[in-house]
């Protein structure tokens, strides 16, 4: 804050960039009451002429009142055309203190990363992890609590919402649209809009499966549609820029090596991927892995699927020199049940942290040194938090 550096705030629509935008614009206020800002937010109509990047200095140029230092704020400006040509202009002139936020991970592509290497911060945001849901809506953790974090997930909104499915639902449905149409196919001026619904159905029901646009495609020929790889894969890259979906590589725990072919592909938001596809018990298995892989990001984790040999292993979460191997199983009911989950990272021969997370209601301690949590201790064990996570 206050340095020349331009901050960048990524993320999913809805998932609370513009109220930070404003908590920073009131922090700078309560240091510097004096200080100058300018807020632009191209979702409100009253934006709604800043369609370039000539538009956009104009406007400031008009409501800078020749001050010798400015805070400029503007909101989803992936909306102006050319922006980065603006924001070179602004970051030129030295005295603006510059935050801006957008709903696309290639907002920093291309000529504007090349011009500004070193010159800026990327911040993503995600929905609410479950402490942050716990926290918002005043609630301890049960398992009463995680099923309605399962059910509705974690979009900051729901504050101001009853917490059923006949409201929430809604809501949850509006948001989707919203995502598809603007940050999607209005972007890539999409004409086939069924097949996009279609697909992420498709994903819906596939997560925590290792797909690929061959297999979507092959998929999709059985339903009498034809669709080629390529396009398969340019839409799935389309729903993870708009921060709708993550796409999970497999890495070879042996050679060290990412597959070209076959990943798995999990939602943002929980509660959005049951919009699409109305939650059932019997994804509880799908659920847990998305659960695990969401909480893993939000504690600042490169995620991999894990390949050993004919196993694989769920998730391979590294983080500066540290690294942990994870599988995720519904119940640990029997002993089969444990021999097939601890056993497939007792067969990984490293000293890094192996953990086995369940719908079990208790963690039972260790295994052979392979830890286990229920997937409730999993997402509020403190041995998890880095210290980033403990200031936001």
């Amino acid at each position: 804050m206050g340095k020349d550096i331009i901050k960048v705030i990524v993320g999913q629509r809805r998932v609370g960039k513009s109220y930070f935008l404003s908590q920073i614009q009131d922090e700078l206020l309560a240091r510097t009451p004096s200080l100058h800002t300018i807020s632009i937010n191209k979702e409100l109509y009253e934006f709604d002429q800043i369609k370039d990047y000539h538009d956009l200095i104009s406007f400031v140029q008009r409501h800078e009142k020749n001050s010798a230092s400015i805070a400029l704020f503007i909101d989803e400006i992936q909306e102006i055309a050319d922006f980065e040509k603006a924001l070179r202009h602004f970051q030129a002139k030295g005295h603006y203190d510059i935050y801006i936020s957008g709903s696309n991970a290639h907002l920093l592509s291309g000529e504007l990363a090349t011009f500004l290497g070193g010159r800026y911060v990327e911040i993503q945001m995600y929905s609410l992890s479950f402490p942050e849901f716990l926290q918002f809506h005043k609630l301890s953790a049960t398992k009463e609590t995680l099923q309605q974090y399962i059910t509705f997930g974690g979009l900051p909104y729901l504050i101001n919402l009853d917490l059923k499915e006949s409201v929430v639902y809604d809501y949850l449905k509006s948001i989707h649209s919203s995502i598809l149409l603007k940050d999607i196919v209005a972007r890539h001026q999409i004409r086939n809009v069924s097949f996009l619904e279609n697909l992420v159905k498709y994903l819906a029901n596939n997560v925590g499966n290792l797909i690929s646009a061959k297999k979507i495609s092959d998929y999709l020929k059985s339903q009498r549609l034809s669709i080629s790889p390529s396009i398969v894969l340019n839409y799935l890259e389309y729903l993870r820029a708009a921060f709708f979906t993550h796409n999970v590589k497999r890495l070879d725990i042996v050679g060290k090596k990412l597959f070209e072919i076959g990943e798995k592909i999990y939602f943002q938001d929980i509660g959005l991927k049951h919009a699409i596809v109305p939650y059932r018990p019997a994804m509880i298995g799908q659920v847990l892995e998305n659960l695990v892989h969401n909480h893993l990001k939000y504690l600042d984790y490169t995620v991999h699927i894990g390949h050993l040999y004919d196993k694989e292993i769920d998730f391979i979460a590294t983080r500066a020199e540290e690294k942990i191997y994870i599988q995720v199983a519904y119940l640990l009911a029997d002993d089969a049940t444990v021999q097939r989950e601890f056993g497939s990272l007792l067969a990984i021969k490293d000293n890094y942290r192996k953990i086995v997370v369940s719908f079990d209601e208790w963690s039972s301690g260790t295994y052979e040194g392979v830890e286990h949590y229920s997937i409730l201790d999993f997402l509020t064990s403190e041995s998890f938090i880095p210290n980033r996570v403990s200031q936001r």
